[in-house]
């Protein structure tokens, strides 16, 4: 792609200052309504070392009210960020509706240097190139603006600049042995950003190649693009996104009503197996600490199905340092104003903990469906959006365990009414809860669609039938015991 490219012919001094001029003004209106259109904007700014990253974004930033902007450094992964998800850092960057962020460097910096370090190696790279697709076609499906730039020099101007900057002791910081290495081996470098540019160059997130000879036409070309990209967002803001066929390899799963509930377990044979069980959970929670095995663990289930016992009996065998309980509620303000799926990213457990999700990422696909809290297309587009995070989370090598606690109509009656008359338990009934139960046949309907659309081979449901609360807790035990137990033979095979 950088081989073929033909750069735009620069302007002369007086043409450059006008368009210059021109570009900054048209930013700051257009700044302005980004906040009643409630456009995020992304912008991710790559290039050679020295080619003049960081003066465009400073150049541009100048031109916006600060407190709509975020600027973020991204350098090589630190240990602790090696122990999330490839793309968990750059998440948890995404910006709120009506306001920018800008990466100096990014995701393709990160690809890049490690296919060039002998890191990733052809399977890996092809991964991380269907990892980073995803990642920006979400996001642009979701509403965000994705800006892609990368800043071209010859090898020529890039070691004048180096030298430069090393000559000042304020400068010489700036420069670093990756920077050296570069230029060194400039075509090997070429070859790398070239192919990369090319396998992630989509329609929805293009790159754009800014000729970075001068410092002041990089900056112009970076505000113009910006400037467009902005109006065309507010013109296509109405269109519905199309929807992807769902390429995932699904376990079949069978429909609520088909699912026998008269399971149960005796008093004595519950605190049996529960004793052998969180003992045996409790051993294996320090084997995957010690072999850095990250397990995910989701509930979803109706009010008053005993998820939270359900999981009270998990946690009770582990240890407290090694895990944490997520209990999702309605999104907060700021995390409504991202990607749906933002507040999932930046609770994800780092390798070797254990995450608890009390409701999950698939509120999408039930509440905010049922409640009219998105658009059709919005949740129709999410059981792909949804698989791919999975998968995601399963290319990382996570241990994803998802329950559905399933009991029937009259069960949950007489819950709530238990829960009504017993002081000590009336925090846990809301008026919401009756509520939804006026709408069971609707979300019976929607978690029906939502386990047969969901239910991967490397993600499927396991419904926990709970009229029994002592039969489920039992059963999600030994489900947790053997996929971990299968993790950590794989990981010693």
């Amino acid at each position: 792609m950088i081989r073929k490219w033909v750069p735009e012919e620069m302007p002369q001094e007086e043409e450059l200052e006008r368009r210059q001029e021109a570009a900054k003004e048209k930013l700051a209106s257009l700044q302005l309504q980004m906040k009643d259109h409630r456009l995020p904007v992304l912008v991710l700014i790559e290039g050679w070392g020295a080619a003049g990253k960081g003066s465009a974004i400073g150049g541009v930033i100048r031109n916006i009210d600060p407190r709509f902007f975020k600027v973020a450094a991204m350098e090589e992964p630190t240990p602790e960020e090696r122990r999330r998800p490839f793309l968990y850092r750059y998440f948890a960057k995404i910006p709120e509706a009506g306001k920018f962020t800008f990466l100096d460097s990014g995701w393709a910096e990160e690809v890049t240097r490690q296919r060039l370090s002998g890191e990733l190696g052809k399977k890996q790279y092809e991964d991380r190139i269907e990892s980073v697709r995803g990642f920006e076609r979400t996001l642009t499906d979701n509403g965000y603006l994705v800006l892609k730039f990368f800043f071209h020099i010859s090898r020529k101007a890039q070691k004048k600049r180096l030298e430069e900057l090393e000559k000042e002791k304020d400068t010489a910081w700036r420069v670093g042995e990756y920077d050296w290495w570069q230029n060194k081996h400039y075509d090997k470098c070429l070859e790398v950003f070239d192919r990369y540019l090319s396998d992630t160059h989509t329609s929805s997130a293009p790159w754009y190649i800014v000729d970075a000879a001068d410092k002041k036409w990089a900056q112009v070309q970076v505000l113009e693009r910006l400037c467009s990209g902005i109006e065309v967002a507010f013109q296509n803001e109405s269109l519905a996104v199309p929807l992807l066929q769902n390429i995932f390899p699904l376990v079949k799963m069978p429909r609520l009503e088909e699912i026998p509930l008269n399971l149960s377990l005796e008093e004595g044979e519950y605190r049996e197996k529960l004793k052998d069980l969180q003992g045996r959970l409790r051993a294996l929670h320090y084997r995957l600490y010690r072999k850095k095995i990250p397990v995910i663990i989701a509930y979803e289930g109706w009010d008053a199905a005993g998820k939270g016992g359900n999981i009270k009996r998990i946690t009770g065998a582990l240890d407290p340092r090694g895990f944490e309980v997520h209990p999702i509620a309605s999104p907060e303000p700021h995390e409504k104003a991202r990607h749906y799926l933002w507040r999932f990213w930046t609770r994800l457990p780092k390798t070797g903990h254990i995450a608890v999700f009390d409701r999950t990422w698939y509120g999408r696909v039930m509440v905010e469906r049922l409640e009219g809290f998105c658009g059709e297309n919005d949740w129709q587009r999410a059981y792909y959006e949804i698989n791919e995070f999975e998968k995601e989370l399963s290319k990382w090598g996570a241990v994803l365990i998802k329950f559905w606690v399933q009991i029937d109509k009259d069960t949950q009656l007489a819950r709530f009414q238990e829960r009504q008359n017993t002081p000590q338990k009336q925090w846990k009934i809301t008026d919401e809860d009756w509520r939804n139960r006026e709408k069971w046949d609707q979300y019976e309907a929607a978690v029906n669609e939502m386990l047969q659309k969901t239910s991967t081979v490397y993600a499927p449901w396991h419904v926990l039938e709970s009229v029994d609360k002592k039969y489920a807790r039992i059963k999600a035990l030994e489900i947790v015991i053997q996929a971990i137990e299968a993790a950590l033979k794989e990981k010693d095979s």
